[in-house]
């Protein structure tokens, strides 16, 4: 995670970079599979196929993998995946959100209650956290050369943009659920092609830690992101110098 950014409260991926950069390869040629099981392998009428190949190439998984990716879920046969989310309460009360895609759920909800108990959390029940997080669309991108900063952001309010973070050079846009679509079509429209794009969920409350409190729940966001299964872990840890280095 680049900077001191509020959306580093999002998502945490921890590690070292190259074990890093292999897990998320591998998870997103994973959601290329199923973007292209579940919608067809035909990019133009599958939304879903068309976000996961873009954010691939925001992280410059290769061209062969992905097309690789694309023909062996159109094949016959191979594994059914589905799309599964947890809602728990990790250690000092931090709400954690949890996505999944699998192709055995036994196996996904047996892993995430044995990362929870180990973690010293718990599952919660579907719905519980609905106080705690939004649904917003989350764009990422380089800032573009030759911009002024202050009519960039006037350019991507006007787009639909709700919230605008420029830091380091990258871009982080924020929009509502329901202008994921048009917030799309619009940076599309104004060649703006996103590193990474998708719905994601903000913390609407948050929760603080001290350092010794934020490295025991890191961990454990860690082991659940490091399980194959796991897509995403969202948590509502509030962002702080004191914790700042840890992630």
């Amino acid at each position: 995670m680049a900077g001191h950014s509020k959306w580093a409260n999002i998502k945490h991926r921890k590690g070292t970079a190259d074990a890093r950069r292999s897990k998320l390869f591998t998870k997103l040629v994973k959601e290329i599979m199923v973007a292209a099981k579940v919608g067809g392998p035909i990019i133009e009428s599958n939304p879903r196929l068309r976000m996961a190949i873009q954010n691939a190439k925001g992280v410059s998984v290769p061209k062969d993998n992905i097309e690789r990716a694309i023909n062996k879920a159109a094949s016959v046969g191979g594994e059914d995946y589905q799309d599964l989310s947890y809602e728990a309460y990790g250690p000092h009360g931090v709400a954690l959100f949890i996505e999944c895609t699998t192709d055995n759920t036994n196996r996904s909800l047996q892993n995430v209650k044995s990362f929870l108990t180990k973690g010293g959390g718990s599952l919660s029940t579907n719905g519980s956290l609905d106080f705690v997080f939004a649904d917003k669309g989350i764009f990422r991108f380089p800032f573009p050369e030759g911009k002024d900063e202050d009519e960039f952001i006037l350019s991507l309010i006007d787009m639909g943009a709700e919230e605008v973070e420029i830091e380091e050079g990258r871009v982080n846009v924020q929009c509502e659920r329901e202008e994921f679509g048009n917030m799309q079509k619009a940076l599309a429209e104004n060649q703006i092609e996103p590193e990474s794009a998708g719905l994601e969920k903000i913390p609407i409350i948050s929760k603080e830690l001290n350092r010794t409190e934020a490295e025991s729940l890191l961990k454990l966001i860690q082991n659940l992101e490091n399980d194959d299964d796991v897509k995403a872990v969202y948590h509502n840890i509030a962002f702080s110098e004191d914790i700042a280095d840890l992630f």
